[in-house]
């Protein structure tokens, strides 16, 4: 946790890492990636690529945070948060759906869903991970459809750490290469976003 404190935005990745350092890349892969609802509303991408910049030290609007802290509460959030997410899916997941009538909701598995029979589990798995929205509705749905437990946890731990741990170390190399980053921040993370939206779109593209 940092010493110095600013206002706190919980959607704002910059506003978390800024209070609480990180341990805010923690709770929030966590989140995002098993805490189904409420992770959409969490930053993810937008929270672990600046992370690695601010380990650099290149940018001088924040916290200069610890390189080696931030890969690993990245890692144990992403692979902890997913495999709560796919426990919550597999015993209680079915019974919340068919007591709820909040149609957002069964949209979004629905489209977890149609993501497992396009790809398969174990490439769904990994490929949703990189896809913002996806990557936090895939676990609890992979519990749902009862996906074996060995299957889900070996491809979520593979992909959790591939993910974490290169958006981390990209943002570290861009803030550790890039003089005065921060000018370039907000166009890179767009980017990111934009990038891996990219399978989402195109498997919306072909379902118009």
């Amino acid at each position: 946790m940092t010493g110095t404190w600013t206002a706190l935005n919980p959607t704002s990745g910059s506003s978390l890492l800024a209070n609480f350092g990180a341990l805010a890349v923690l709770v929030g892969t966590f989140a995002e990636s098993g805490l189904l609802v409420v992770g959409f509303f969490l930053p993810g991408d937008t929270l672990i690529f600046p992370a690695g910049i601010l380990c650099a030290g290149g940018s001088h609007s924040g916290p200069h945070l610890v390189l080696w802290q931030v890969l690993l509460c990245a890692a144990i959030g992403s692979i902890v948060g997913a495999q709560a997410g796919y426990t919550f899916g597999k015993h209680g997941g079915r019974a919340v759906l068919q007591r709820t009538s909040n149609s957002r909701l069964h949209t979004v598995v629905a489209r977890g869903e149609r993501w497992l029979d396009r790809y398969g589990a174990r490439r769904a798995i990994v490929i949703g991970r990189f896809v913002p929205m996806v990557r936090t509705v895939i676990s609890p749905v992979a519990g749902v459809l009862d996906v074996p437990t060995r299957t889900f946890t070996l491809w979520q731990i593979v992909a959790a750490i591939v993910w974490s741990q290169s958006l981390v170390l990209l943002g570290y190399w861009l803030g550790a290469s890039v003089p005065n980053v921060d000018k370039y921040l907000l166009p890179a993370v767009a980017v990111i976003v934009v990038v891996s939206m990219l399978p989402l779109l195109g498997q919306l593209r072909r379902r118009a």
